[in-house]
C-alpha cells in the first residue's frame, strides 16, 4: 500500500524517483480505505529534508499512511520558504481538537540550550500533553526523545564532552518485544548531538524499557511499558540519508567550526567518499513495527472515540 502525500509536496518526487509508492490525496479519496492518521510535528530547521526523511521511513509498510505536517506558532523557520510552510504545515490550535493514529516529533538543533531557555519550550510541553489523550502513539525523535524523557519522566539530558557524530552498533536488548521483533542481535543507527539522556537515568524508572543500546553512543531505544507503547524515545537518527551526515560536517567545516569526522561513516576516513548505507533495514524495521504494532493494532477505528489508554 502507499503512502498518501499532500499534493505538489517535493518530497513525492524524490520518493518516486526511488521507486517508493506514493499517492496523492486526489487518488486516495478513490480508495475505500481509512488511512492512519499521522502527525508529524517537524522541528527541524530544513524541513524539506526531513520530510522526505520521515516519509521514506514510514514508506515501507502495507499500510496506507496519511501524514499530516505541523509548527511552532510560538517559533518562526527562517531556514523553509513561508510559502511551503503555509501550504503544507499547520499550527497546534487548528488541530488541537482532532485525534490521531500516530505522531512524529523530531530533533531539532536547539540541544544544547536549557528546555525552558528554547523559544517554544511552552507550547511543545502543551502538545506533548495533548498527545497523551489524542495519540495512540507518539515517536520522538533525538532532541525529541530527550526532552519527551524529561518532560514526562523528569529524566535529565547532560552536555556531551565532544559531539557524538557517525554511525553505531547496538545491541538489541529484549527482541520479544514487538518494536524489536525480526531485527538482528545488533543494529546500526546514526548519531548526531551534543547531549545525552544517561542509561542508569532511565533504569531508575520501572515504568520505562530499555531495547538497544551501545557502549560508545549509549541509549538508543527507549519504551514506556503502561499505554500499549505509546511512547517511543530513539536518541539517534534512523531516519538520516546516506548523506545526511556528511552534508552535517561539510557545513560545519565551512562555518569554520572544525568539526571531528563522522565515526565509523566515511571510507578509509575520506570525506569526500561515498558513505556506505549500513542502518535503513534497521529504520524500516522500526518504522515498519511501530506503525503496525504500536498504531495500526492498538488505534480504534473511529479516531473520534475515547481513548482507553489514556496516561
Amino acid at each position: 500500500m502507499p503512502i498518501k502525500i499532500q499534493k505538489g509536496l517535493p518530497a513525492k518526487a524524490i520518493l518516486e524517483s526511488e521507486n517508493i509508492f506514493v499517492m496523492d490525496e486526489e487518488r486516495a479519496v478513490a480508495q475505500d480505505i481509512r488511512p492512519l492518521q499521522i502527525l508529524i510535528l517537524n522541528l527541524m530547521p530544513i524541513k524539506e529534508d526531513t520530510e522526505t526523511q520521515i516519509l521514506r521511513a514510514l514508506s515501507n509498510t502495507p499500510l496506507q499512511v496519511d501524514c499530516s505536517f505541523l509548527m511552532m506558532k510560538s517559533h518562526q523557520s527562517k531556514n523553509t520558504s513561508q510559502s511551503h510552510l503555509n501550504k503544507f504545515y499547520t499550527f497546534f490550535e487548528d488541530i488541537k481538537n482532532d485525534k490521531y493514529d500516530g505522531m512524529i516529533i523530531t530533533g531539532a538543533p536547539v540541544e544544547c540550550m536549557d528546555y525552558d531557555k528554547v523559544n517554544y519550550w511552552d507550547e511543545l510541553c502543551e502538545i506533548m500533553e495533548w498527545s497523551k489523550t489524542h495519540v495512540t502513539s507518539t515517536l520522538h525523535i533525538c532532541w525529541a526523545a530527550q526532552a519527551g524523557l524529561y518532560y514526562h519522566f523528569g529524566i535529565p539530558k547532560y552536555e556531551r564532552k565532544e559531539k557524538l557524530a557517525g554511525v553505531f552498533v547496538h545491541e538489541i536488548l529484549k527482541k520479544k518485544v514487538p518494536l524489536v521483533r525480526s531485527m538482528d542481535d545488533f543494529v546500526n543507527c546514526p548519531h548526531s548531538r551534543n547531549t545525552e539522556v544517561k542509561l542508569e537515568d532511565v533504569l531508575k524508572h520501572p515504568e520505562l524499557q530499555v531495547l538497544a543500546k551501545s557502549d560508545e553512543a549509549g541509549v538508543l531505544l527507549v519504551l514506556n511499558e503502561y499505554g500499549s507503547g505509546s511512547q517511543v524515545f530513539i536518541q539517534g537518527h534512523p531516519e538520516y540519508d546516506r548523506m545526511t551526515l556528511s552534508n552535517e560536517y561539510h557545513r560545519d567545516v565551512a562555518k569554520g567550526l572544525n568539526p571531528s569526522l563522522p565515526k565509523n561513516y566515511f571510507s578509509d576516513n575520506d570525506p569526500f567518499s561515498r558513505p556506505v548505507l549500513s542502518w535503513r533495514n534497521f529504520s524500516n524495521t522500526l518504522y515498519g513495527n511501530w506503525l503496525n504494532f504500536y498504531v495500526y493494532q492498538n488505534t480504534p477505528y473511529e479516531l473520534s472515540n475515547n481513548f482507553d489508554w489514556v496516561i
